[in-house]
């Protein structure tokens, strides 16, 4: 069955691709409701494959996924949302979501590279505070949105959350203090029902007009 993905029709594959990739970031949501059937291991190792693609600096890649499948992901709600904190969850079908995904950044993969012998002069192996931005931060992060935009291109929702109950999530999956928790995306097939949207959904996008600033502020 002909998806979205073979909408486009071009005399040329350039463009083409172009549009199909317009579709993909156009039609990525965060989904709330999921439905309980596994997705495939190698789907999810193909999406974090292009994860990898994303820039980071010095080539340094300090991003690196906590993958919790099956009944595995109940470690993860256990600690982050107790069951005697369930009752009156406005996201129910939230916990169906059959992946739960950590997203890291290691910092001391950044001191490492820095420290290196064609990055030493800089400096900035030498300490965090060496730093004007944390590059682990946004370098993890661009993979992030890049693993969230391929979920999206293979018909997967997600939804990306803050953490709750950081040491305690720590203390569970036995992180390093130096590996910095993003978020959490649960991630499996969109229920057919949403139900409730999150408080934000109705907020106006932005215009191309309202964001860009041509010449200064």
């Amino acid at each position: 069955m002909a998806g979205r993905w073979q909408k486009a029709s071009s005399s040329s594959a350039l463009a083409r691709n172009a549009v199909l990739f317009a579709d993909v970031v156009r039609s990525r949501r965060m989904t709330r409701s999921f439905r309980s059937d596994p997705v495939d291991s190698s789907l999810l190792e193909s999406c974090i494959d292009l994860g990898l693609r994303a820039p980071s600096a010095g080539k340094s890649q300090g991003w690196h996924v906590l993958l919790l499948q099956g009944e595995e992901t109940s470690r993860y709600w256990d600690n982050a949302l107790p069951v005697g904190k369930r009752e009156g969850f406005a996201f129910p079908n939230l916990l169906k979501a059959p992946v739960i995904a950590l997203m890291l950044a290691d910092t001391s993969a950044y001191l490492q590279r820095y420290s290196e012998q064609d990055k030493s002069h800089t400096g900035l192996g030498a300490s965090l505070d060496a730093w004007v931005a944390p590059y682990w931060t946004i370098d993890a992060s661009f993979s992030t949105m890049t693993f969230l935009l391929a979920l999206e291109d293979n018909g997967i929702g997600a939804l990306f959350f803050a953490h709750a109950q950081e040491e305690k999530l720590r203390l569970e999956f036995q992180l390093p203090d130096d590996v910095q928790i993003l978020g959490t995306v649960a991630l499996g097939y969109a229920a057919d029902q949403e139900g409730r949207q999150g408080r934000s959904a109705d907020r106006q996008r932005k215009t191309v007009e309202q964001v860009i600033h041509r010449s200064q502020w």
